[in-house]
This record gives C-alpha cells, sequence and structure tokens, in this order.
C-alpha cells in the first residue's frame, strides 16, 4: 500500500467525491436534491467561489473527503475558514486520514491568509470529537439556528 496523498478535487474528481459526499449526508440523516449537490460541485471546482475540496487518495481510491469555504470576520482583517464537511469511509476510521485532511485544511487556509479555521460536530459523534479535541481548543460555544 501507498500512502495517503491529499490533494484539492479538480473538475475530474466528480465520480471520486460524489459517493463521499453522499455517505456524508447520510452520516447525518441529511437527504438534498440532486441540484444542491449539482450546485455545491460547481461552486467547489469553480476558483472564483470561496469553496474548496480535497480528497485522501491511496492506490487510485479516494478514502475520504473535506469540504471548506473562507469567509469574513469582523473579528479579524483576514479570512477565516469553515471546515464544513468531513468525511473518512467508515473501515479507515482511526487511521489517521481524518487528521491528515484537517491538517490539510489548516496549511490551505494558513497559505491563503486564514487567520483560523472553525468547525462544528454533532455531541453524538464521539470519534471525531476524540480527533479534535487534539488537534484543535473547544471554545465552548453553543449553537443556535433557523431554517428561512
Amino acid at each position: 500500500m501507498h500512502p495517503i496523498e491529499i490533494r484539492p478535487v479538480s473538475a475530474a474528481d466528480h465520480a471520486a467525491w460524489l459517493p463521499l459526499w453522499q455517505a456524508y449526508l447520510r452520516f447525518y440523516n441529511t437527504e438534498l436534491p440532486d441540484t444542491v449537490s449539482a450546485s455545491t460541485w460547481q461552486r467547489l471546482i469553480d476558483p472564483n467561489e470561496p469553496t474548496h475540496s480535497a480528497l485522501a487518495w491511496q492506490d487510485g481510491k479516494a478514502l475520504g473527503m473535506v469540504n471548506f469555504i473562507y469567509h469574513r470576520s469582523n473579528w479579524s482583517i483576514e479570512n477565516s475558514c469553515y471546515l464544513q464537511d468531513l468525511l473518512v469511509e467508515p473501515a479507515q476510521r482511526g487511521s489517521g486520514i481524518g487528521r491528515k485532511l484537517i491538517e490539510f485544511v489548516y496549511t490551505t487556509a494558513k497559505a491563503d491568509g486564514c487567520c483560523k479555521v472553525h468547525w462544528l460536530t454533532h455531541e453524538s459523534n464521539a470519534t471525531a470529537i476524540a480527533l479534535y479535541e487534539r488537534i484543535a481548543e473547544r471554545p465552548g460555544f453553543i449553537q443556535f439556528r433557523k431554517g428561512l
């Protein structure tokens, strides 16, 4: 087996990205119209959009995905980076792929001038929380939202 390689998606990666995206949505018991997934993909590969994606590859197979978005903040001059979606195939969890994907986001966001990376996870996602507590700080904020 070759080492894991993390690289940004290109237009040719849609067939590798889509099953990971769909698995991510299933993990959170969510369904989105195909039009939303198609729009998300187009944004991810458009260099004029603030959204980005990378895949973790090993031996020609995509084993993990991360999607992230740069955005303004009223608390800094630099942009912040929101790590919105992260998935590692279930059989690969605990192998370090999730950490590599997050570290890729850290490196990419810093190189692109962001001052921080932040994200959310569900309180029941104990496996992910165990990783996140080792590589980031838990600020203690509670999320509120209202659909419009």
